[in-house]
Parts: C-alpha cells; sequence; structure tokens
C-alpha cells in the first residue's frame, strides 16, 4: 500500500518536472521571440515567467523532500529523487538567464541592430532543444537521449565562438557599433550558459539511471 502511493508520487514529481520544463521552454522561447523582434511585451512576459518556475522549484522540493521522509527508497528512487533535486536547481538557472536575455533586450528596443541576428536565435534553437530532451530523457529514462544532449552541448559553444568573432569584426569596423556589440554578446553567453545548464541537467538524467554522474565519455560510449 505504502509503495504503491510512493509510486504515485513519484509519477507527480514526474508530471511536476515536465511542467517546470514547459515553463522554462516558454521563458526561452518568449526571450527568443522578444529579442528577434524587439518585441518589449514579450519580454515582460518572460521575464514574469521566472516567478512560476521559482514556485515550480519550491513545490518540487517540497514533493522531493516528502518522498524521501515518508519512506526508505531503494536506491534507484535515491538517485531519482536527489537527480530531480539537483536538475530543478539547473532548471531554475534557466529561467533566470530567460529573464537576463528579456532585461537587455528591453535596453536595445529603441535601437536598430547593428547587423542581421542570425547565430544567436540559433543558439537558442539548439539551446531549446537540450532543454526538452533533457527533461524527455529523465522521464522516459533513456540513457541515449541524456548522452546526446551533453554532446550537443558542442553545437552551442561553436555557435557562441562565431557570435563573439562576428561582434568583434563589428566593433573593429566602427566603433560606434561597441555599446551593442557587447549587449549583444552578453545575450549569446546567456545562451551558452543556458546549454551548460541543460547539460547538467542531462548529466543528472545519466546519473538517475546509471548511478555515474560526469561528462559522457567517449569510454563510456565504447
Amino acid at each position: 500500500m505504502m509503495r504503491s502511493r510512493f509510486d504515485t508520487q513519484l509519477i507527480e514529481l514526474n508530471n511536476m518536472l515536465i511542467e517546470m520544463g514547459a515553463l522554462v521552454e516558454k521563458a526561452i522561447t518568449l526571450a527568443t521571440q522578444a529579442l528577434r523582434e524587439q518585441n518589449v511585451e514579450l519580454a515582460k512576459k518572460a521575464i514574469a515567467l521566472e516567478q512560476e518556475i521559482d514556485s515550480k522549484e519550491k513545490d518540487i522540493e517540497a514533493l522531493c523532500m516528502k518522498l524521501l521522509l515518508q519512506q526508505q527508497p531503494v536506491a534507484t528512487d535515491l538517485r531519482m529523487i536527489s537527480a530531480a533535486l539537483k536538475m530543478i536547481t539547473d532548471m531554475e538557472r534557466l529561467g533566470d538567464h530567460a529573464a537576463d536575455i528579456s532585461e537587455i533586450t528591453i535596453l536595445l528596443a529603441g535601437t536598430p541592430y547593428i547587423k542581421k541576428l542570425e547565430h544567436i536565435p540559433q543558439m537558442a534553437e539548439a539551446t531549446i532543444k537540450m532543454v526538452t530532451d533533457s527533461i524527455d530523457a529523465f522521464v522516459k529514462k533513456d540513457l541515449e537521449l541524456a548522452k546526446a544532449v551533453v554532446k550537443y552541448d558542442d553545437v552551442v559553444d561553436a555557435l557562441f565562438v562565431t557570435v563573439k568573432r562576428e561582434l568583434i569584426e563589428l566593433i573593429q569596423a566602427d566603433s560606434a557599433n561597441g555599446e551593442q556589440a557587447l549587449d549583444l554578446l552578453m545575450i549569446a553567453k546567456y545562451f551558452e550558459r543556458i546549454g551548460d545548464h541543460a547539460t547538467n541537467i542531462a548529466e543528472w538524467v545519466v546519473f538517475s539511471i546509471t548511478g555515474v554522474h560526469g561528462k559522457v565519455s567517449a569510454q563510456e560510449e565504447g
């Protein structure tokens, strides 16, 4: 009886993580759209979601504590619950970064961009994919998907290098571009961090399945 109740609560934990993941995904998507369109209203919506994400984090934390205290969880349950606690910390940071991006977008809203945004939205799409896939991997206990997310961070890092190079070239061409170029570089840096946090989530998923935490090495893959 106790175990079936415990299992029901584990399902509830999964559902809450999916909900938190959806909120994070929505915040990053809104922040990206706001940036592309220089839309202040959308940026404000992304910032407002930060509170909902924080609230969801507290609810999940409370449920995890309840699960840990109510019954002696077996090793796999324990791994799953402790991974969830780590994951929500990273997910909360994702919400913060979406808000950070939106705040810079609001500052830039009145000025035309010094160049057409191309690689920053690509970074955004890549990070949204990473967040979605890492939550999916946790819920489905899909080890290969979690490992794929970790590897996909290379795509985000490569795009960041490209953005940085392009912005440096713009500053060299005309120093008047400097201030906005730095703001755009900051936005790209936040997207890079979003990729890092999504990687962390995926690594905790690997831990929840295998009991091993850390970078996915070639040795593990072989």
